[in-house]
């Protein structure tokens, strides 16, 4: 009987971690009843009670005076069970203006409470408080210019303020109480108990809706009064649940050196998408994964043991090995997510690798190796070159007429960001078209024995993957073209492996490789 394979047991494993990992998010959406004479705590929104929200700012994280406090708004009643938006003007302080900070406070309490002054509604037992701060310091966005005008306008690489121009909260419903002791261990800290002994409203600040783009720079042209668009929803116990687990998890990440940027993509996973769009993402990711490590351990074991290049386009190898460069020299110009440039430099590396092997280079003397090519190679290298004869007619123009155009109608950072851009420009607009080569080579040799099969069909499941995660995932606009772009080649080799049926047999002859 023949063992599993290594690779077998590992997607095994991973499979069944994957399912455990599913279950413990099903798990998040039920939570325990009280039984019997076990002791309960009653959620005070379950009596219905009138309520209303009280909206303070400051340039101080803790105010000690209603003298250091701006009163902003004030939503009476605040109906709870229903999501609104709400527009609230801020009058920004003079030293928010001049990069300073601004703080966020919310109060929620009982409507039938008249209390307006800060010291009083802090000091107030019965209220839910939240604080955050409604500024940030980030380094302002690069400017464009016309490279030809060379009319840029240049802006300071410092951090300075930035103002959200959203925020959002949530506030638990549809739950009667909770057993005293088997309370939800992330909602502990959002936990406070009335004066009666009923739980009161379980506020949360909606961090996973806080993006980026929400930040708008504070200049000396900022309006003294700035809008900011307040959204409330309520909440279920198990969106929360799992919300307050991603915003834990997310967070957790910043300490292993993830950037802000890359937080924010994250956080649009989880916050832009329906909850059941977002199992099915896990799931379909978690395969991603799967297929990848596959596709890469079955790509590796084909060109270590390849002795010959027999039916394999030289070229395309090469343009494989010179896109991948552009692409990750583009998403780092376009300072793109982690989650991208982090696949796309890994696939550099093994790219280059194949490079080395079909270009076989001698490390100690730093020169190429003289390679003795058999009969077959010879044939596919002619049928390589006459097939890129015929593309060189489309291609070169098409790119050198893009670029030239870009030129003139388009604005860039940098003569750097224009040559990149120029060069991505072609891989994602043409680069398929260096695909082509290994089809025609496997229409004049009838055969795609020669091809790695098992990589490439974890390849082709993984791009139709890929448009999925093309919709959810923010990404530059000529990316996320590109993962269409190649949907069409791979149902090209799929419809060739069809017609010329594998003879594995078939190169075995005279397939070898003589190094000098």
């Amino acid at each position: 009987m023949r063992c599993p394979s290594v690779s077998l047991i590992c997607s095994i494993f991973f499979l069944i971690y994957v399912g455990y990992s599913i279950l413990s998010l099903a798990r998040l959406f039920f939570v325990s009843e009280c039984k019997g004479n076990e002791p309960c705590l009653s959620y005070n929104l379950y009596h219905k009670p009138k309520l209303k929200v009280i909206i303070y700012g400051s340039v101080k994280d803790l105010p000690q005076s209603t003298k250091q406090v701006m009163l902003i708004e004030e939503i009476s009643p605040f109906l709870y069970n229903e999501p609104f938006e709400k527009t609230i003007n801020i009058k920004l302080p003079n030293r928010t203006i001049k990069n300073g900070t601004l703080y966020f406070h919310l109060f929620i309490l009982n409507d039938r409470v008249n209390l307006k002054e800060w010291t009083d509604i802090i000091s107030w037992h019965d209220h839910v408080y939240v604080r955050l701060p409604l500024t940030s310091y980030q380094v302002p966005k690069m400017s464009t210019f016309d490279l030809l005008k060379g009319s840029g306008i240049k802006k300071l690489q410092k951090p300075v303020t930035h103002i959200k121009n959203e925020i959002g909260f949530n506030v638990l419903i549809g739950v009667k109480e909770f057993p005293a002791r088997d309370i939800p261990p992330e909602l502990y800290r959002l936990i406070k108990e009335g004066q009666d002994g009923t739980l009161l409203p379980i506020v949360h600040y909606d961090f996973l809706n806080d993006h980026m783009e929400n930040l708008q720079q504070i200049s000396n042209d900022t309006p003294s009064t700035f809008p900011i668009k307040l959204k409330y929803k309520p909440m279920h116990i198990g969106n929360l649940r799992l919300m307050m687990h991603a915003e834990t998890a997310i967070k957790s990440l910043k300490t292993y050196g993830i950037t802000d940027k890359d937080v924010d993509q994250l956080k649009s996973i989880f916050s832009d998408t329906n909850i059941y769009l977002l199992v099915v993402t896990l799931c379909v990711s978690a395969i991603h994964l799967l297929f990848d490590f596959l596709a890469l351990k079955n790509d590796v074991k084909f060109w270590r043991s390849r002795t010959t290049m027999a039916g394999l386009s030289l070229r395309s190898v090469l343009w494989r090995a010179f896109s991948q460069i552009v692409i990750v020299l583009y998403l780092c110009d376009e300072e793109a997510s982690l989650l991208l440039i982090g696949p796309a430099f890994l696939s550099c590396i093994v790219e280059f690798w194949k490079v080395q092997k079909v270009i076989p280079v001698d490390w100690k003397n730093f020169k190429l190796k003289k390679v003795k090519l058999t009969e077959e190679e010879r044939m596919t290298r002619l049928i390589d070159a006459e097939g890129m004869k015929y593309l060189s007619y489309i291609l070169y123009p098409l790119c050198i007429g893009g670029a030239i155009y870009s030129l003139f109608y388009q604005q860039y950072k940098s003569w750097y960001s224009w040559l990149v851009h120029s060069l991505v420009n072609g891989v994602y607009a043409f680069g398929f078209l260096f695909m082509l080569p290994q089809l025609f080579i496997n229409y004049k040799l009838k055969s795609v024995a020669h091809l790695p099969w098992r990589a490439f069909m974890y390849k082709a499941f993984n791009t139709f993957i890929d448009d999925l995660f093309a919709f959810i995932i923010s990404m530059p606009i000529a990316h996320r073209l590109a993962c269409f772009r190649d949907d069409i080649v791979f149902l090209i080799y799929l419809y060739q492996r069809w017609l010329y049926p594998v003879d594995k047999t078939r190169l075995d002859e005279t397939a070898y490789m003589k190094i000098d």
